[in-house]
């Protein structure tokens, strides 16, 4: 049985030009009213997204109505003497028994009604007011008066002094890693620095110039202190080893073995031939710099030594972990 033969429906040839205009013109009709704008604000939405921003952010302040200022009340206002507080003497007092005028503190014009408290008798007589304060009003009230003559307490807190900005003074480059340490000549002529790339570079201050580049860690310096009463330096490491290098040699003299990681900081003693290193091993050691024996081994840290800080006075060690 032969097959159903369909027919095909002609299709109309298009050039390419013809359908790039009919989908130009769906994009205008569907864009081009609304591109690059934005619909007109809805007033009745921004004022609840207002509404709700001042509830959120003050909702809990109330309002405080603004009232205007008070005009103070003054009591007879006549001339003659002016109004005195005074103090209210015991009954039976030679001042009570004689009528005579009682002692007071003169503070001008009367304008102590408004601040007085409820229950004060205010009596005029012979053209004259005088205010009585009760025997149990708080001492602050008694002493209104005088509380304005009184020197005020200045502030316990140092006042900073100003002094110009401080500007980069010199960038000294070398290291090929992160500088983890750095240590002063007690004569302030070179310093030294350790670093990530397992090198100490000695560095002259007044220039900058490099001096001396010293090898002999296998993993990065991490501590570095110069000794004031010889011409030693000592280095510490993450490699477990704590070296002492004689400057004049340029060259390690003796190793303090002893840690079981690496080390974080050391600290010269500034008065004995002491060393004190701290590291990841959680223990402060203290060594003979002469003999390379260990002293101590400071113990009671859970976690690594991080710094380590000596007294010249007193017999003490500080350790930061």
């Amino acid at each position: 049985m032969p097959a159903p033969t369909t027919e095909i429906e002609p299709i109309e040839a298009q050039s390419l030009k013809k359908l790039s205009l009919k989908s130009l013109k769906r994009s205008l009709e569907l864009f081009s009213p609304v591109h690059g704008q934005f619909p007109p604000p809805d007033p009745e939405a921004k004022q609840i997204r207002l509404s709700h921003k001042m509830k959120v952010a003050f909702g809990g302040v109330e309002p405080v109505v603004s009232q205007p200022p008070r005009q103070p009340d003054r009591i007879n206002e006549q001339p003659g003497p002016s109004n005195a507080l005074s103090l209210a003497a015991p009954e039976g007092s030679k001042s009570t028994q004689k009528g005579a005028t009682e002692s007071a503190i003169v503070v001008g014009p009367t304008l102590l009604r408004p601040i007085l408290p409820k229950g004060l008798n205010y009596t005029g007589s012979s053209g004259k007011s005088t205010t009585i304060i009760p025997a149990n009003v708080s001492s602050y009230q008694r002493n209104l008066s005088t509380a304005a003559l009184m020197e005020r307490i200045p502030s316990r807190w140092p006042r900073p002094e100003w002094h110009a900005p401080w500007k980069n003074y010199r960038v000294i480059q070398g290291h090929l890693g992160w500088v983890r340490s750095v240590a002063f000549d007690p004569s302030n002529e070179w310093f030294c620095t350790g670093s990530a790339d397992r090198t100490i570079k000695i560095w002259d201050v007044a220039t900058g110039v490099l001096k001396l580049t010293l090898t002999g860690h296998i993993e990065q310096v991490r501590g570095l202190a110069v000794s004031n009463r010889h011409t030693y330096m000592f280095s510490a490491g993450d490699d477990k080893q704590v070296k002492c290098w004689d400057l004049e040699q340029n060259k390690v003299i003796r190793s303090y073995h002893g840690h079981l990681s690496g080390v974080y900081c050391l600290a010269l003693h500034p008065t004995l031939d002491v060393l004190l290193t701290g590291g990841r091993d959680s223990v402060c050691r203290v060594w003979d710099i002469r003999t390379k024996m260990q002293i101590f081994a400071l113990s009671g840290h859970d976690n690594t030594v991080c710094s380590v800080f000596t007294r010249p006075t007193d017999p003490q060690v500080v350790t930061g972990s």
